[in-house]
């Protein structure tokens, strides 16, 4: 049987989870603090602390852990262990490692310039998983039901800050899911692929689309220089790049079931209020 292990079972890994549970595998997974989410969903927990090795019967390794200033825990932590020939081996990263490009197109050809400590740490990561030969995933904004513009909007906490030329690209959840799965289909180790849907854009635009949604005024525009960010969220806006998913379609034959954050809202939006009319 497959034997997938989820280091770090977080919201990507849960929905990978939820594609693969049916399909006769067999799904672990860490959490730094609790495992009662994986026994509810069939899955075997660890605490990442106390687990001290790699489980023999694992066939399959995702890993998306943060790093902190000594790169990826897990890289380190089982070390000895990942040079062990497996199906496949991934690790989850950020577009971050680019840096900014003005609003350029970017691909995973392209150099990478990260341009804050919390990138830096991702390019030292995905270094140390390569040896390794793990596919490494590089991602952008994520959303997903139960995370999206759509809750930030009710819970009030959205803004639409305005940066001249400043343009994200983003992912829902089920297509990285579905990406994740293709790559498991057809792997290719040590392949790097980006991760976005087709439509890189502002995101005071996907805000304003939200508000539209759920029949609601926007909140108003905001001018980043007046903005009064935390230096967290100011340093998102620190790089503005147009992210291609050229690699995904052409290799792994992915169709996005999202291919835009109109679609995916629109859908998150009908899981929640499935009798509401939509613009």
């Amino acid at each position: 049987m497959n034997h997938l292990l989820c280091l770090g079972f977080g919201f990507t890994a849960q929905h990978l989870a939820a594609r693969l549970v049916g399909q006769d595998w067999k799904i672990s997974g860490t959490s730094r603090a609790s495992t009662a989410l994986m026994a509810e969903q069939g899955v075997t927990g660890y605490l990442f602390h106390e687990l001290q090795e790699i489980p023999s019967h694992v066939t399959h390794i995702l890993c998306s852990i943060p790093p902190d200033k000594d790169g990826c825990p897990a890289a380190l932590k089982f070390a000895p262990q990942l040079s062990h020939p497996r199906a496949w081996t991934a690790y989850l990263s950020t577009t971050g490692v680019y840096g900014n490009h003005d609003g350029g197109w970017v691909d995973e050809d392209t150099p990478l310039t990260p341009n804050s400590d919390r990138a830096a740490r991702r390019v030292l990561a995905e270094q140390q998983w390569q040896p390794y030969k793990a596919h490494i995933f590089r991602l952008p904004g994520i959303y997903g039901p139960g995370r999206s513009q759509l809750d930030s909007i009710q819970d009030g906490t959205a803004r639409r800050v305005i940066k001249d030329n400043q343009i994200f690209s983003r992912i829902h959840v089920e297509d990285i899911a579905a990406i994740l799965e293709a790559s498991i289909n057809k792997p290719n180790p040590g392949r790097i692929y980006n991760v976005a849907d087709d439509e890189p854009c502002p995101p005071q635009d996907v805000v304003a689309f939200a508000a539209k949604l759920l029949g609601l005024e926007p909140p108003p525009e905001i001018r980043f220089e007046d903005a009064n960010l935390s230096p967290m969220a100011r340093s998102f806006y620190d790089d503005s790049k147009r992210v291609s998913n050229k690699r995904i379609k052409q290799e792994l034959g992915v169709r996005l079931k999202y291919p835009d954050y109109r679609e995916g809202l629109r859908a998150i939006l009908q899981l929640s209020h499935p009798i509401r009319s939509e613009p």
